[in-house]
């Protein structure tokens, strides 16, 4: 019994104290070990970046890339600055880095970026295993992020990375004595690796949807006894088309590509067409771009055969002649513009051509404002159609992240 008695005195005992040393000593343990962390921290924390410029002003920040004779430098103080080389005394940075010399192809060669430092117009690389590589600023190219470089330059991305672009709707509804719907819809996706701007490209994928769909109910008036059913009128125009391009040059790339058509207002029920040709950036900056494209291919039209005379269906080899053009105007106004040319070579009747006109106007956010103006002709139609289909299209478009 008393051994049970001194065995219960000594849990208590014990007890007291652990608590009081939770009470008295855990604000103390957990003030040591905040200002533990705090030093780890500040100490696995990189210097900032430094450029020394000529006149012995400095700037601190982190260097963001190079291009050329030039460096992209982002300070808390100015912002992000672009600095030509030579006014630079000195450059140090503790960031990983790739560097690209002039006429390098470039390959998904692996290669270890290192630290960067520019001294007398050569910057200095060192590589993580102590070797040091230097290079005249007049043969660089490219100057990148470690982590840009693996993913953008090595990197083999998957068919969903990188894709951009953006999705229109739009919709007219009248309900009087004629009933109709009218409904317009679209999708444009393109993925370009690698995806920074900054970079020579590798590849180009696009693909394009558009769909208009309406109907039109009109009344017999005056009714007749028996009654005469009401008079529908139905339009459908679909266009989709899928690109890709494989760059040869800064410039030039090969491309393949599908397009597919139907339109009822010219009596066309499919057209396909699948080609192969060449590829020209003729312009391109930050605020515009054109291209210019042609190819070879094989194309089929079926035509609708409920009319009477039917019109025969068709085989045909041929070539497309295209243009593409966008230009980024004041207020943040998308313009977009195309133009396309096809000619049959084993039917020299058989061509048809496609133009188009479109503005985007931002208003909140991600959603802009569209017009588009749209014209499809074909020199063949089905019997009795006409050869012009003309549509100009409002409505929302919302640009993908």
């Amino acid at each position: 019994m008393l051994l049970t008695y001194r065995n219960l005195l000594n849990l208590r005992v014990r007890g007291i104290l652990s608590l009081v040393s939770l009470v008295v000593l855990g604000p103390i343990s957990g003030v040591v070990a905040q200002r533990a962390v705090a030093q780890a921290q500040a100490a696995a924390k990189p210097s900032p970046d430094v450029v020394i410029f000529r006149n012995g002003d400095q700037l601190t920040g982190t260097l963001e890339r190079g291009e050329g004779d030039s460096v992209i430098f982002k300070s808390d103080l100015v912002g992000e600055v672009t600095i030509s080389m030579d006014k630079v005394k000195e450059l140090r940075s503790g960031g990983s880095f790739a560097v690209l010399k002039k006429g390098e192809k470039i390959t998904r060669t692996s290669r270890q970026p290192g630290s960067l430092t520019f001294t007398d117009s050569s910057v200095a690389l060192s590589h993580p295993g102590g070797a040091v590589e230097t290079i005249p600023v007049k043969d660089i190219s490219y100057v990148i992020d470690g982590e840009t470089y693996n993913k953008e330059v090595i990197g083999n991305p998957g068919i969903w990375f990188g894709w951009k672009g953006s999705i229109v709707g739009g919709a007219t509804i009248v309900q009087s004595t004629q009933t109709g719907q009218n409904y317009t819809a679209g999708i444009n996706l393109v993925r370009s690796i690698p995806t920074v701007p900054y970079l020579p490209p590798r590849t180009r994928t696009t693909f394009n949807l558009l769909e208009t769909y309406g109907k039109l109910t009109q009344p017999t008036i005056p009714q007749t006894n028996p009654a005469t059913p009401d008079l529908v009128i139905k339009t459908n125009i679909f266009h989709t088309d899928f690109e890709h391009d494989k760059y040869l040059t800064q410039n030039m790339y090969a491309l393949v590509g599908a397009t597919y058509d139907h339109n009822s207002t010219q009596g066309l029920s499919l057209q396909q067409i699948y080609g192969a040709g060449l590829g020209w950036t003729v312009l391109k900056n930050a605020a515009q771009q054109l291209d210019l494209k042609a190819d070879v291919h094989y194309e089929r039209q079926n035509f609708n055969q409920t009319f009477l005379p039917p019109t025969p269906n068709q085989d045909l080899i041929g070539s497309t002649f295209a243009e593409d053009y966008k230009r980024t105007l004041p207020g943040k106004l998308l313009l977009t513009e195309s133009g396309t040319y096809i000619q049959s070579w084993n039917n020299f009747q058989a061509y048809s051509a496609i133009g188009a006109v479109g503005l985007a106007l931002p208003v909140y956010h991600r959603f802009s404002l569209s017009v588009n103006a749209l014209d499809n002709f074909i020199n063949n139609p089905a019997f009795g159609f006409k050869k012009n289909s003309f549509q100009f299209v409002t409505g929302i478009t919302y640009t993908l992240p």
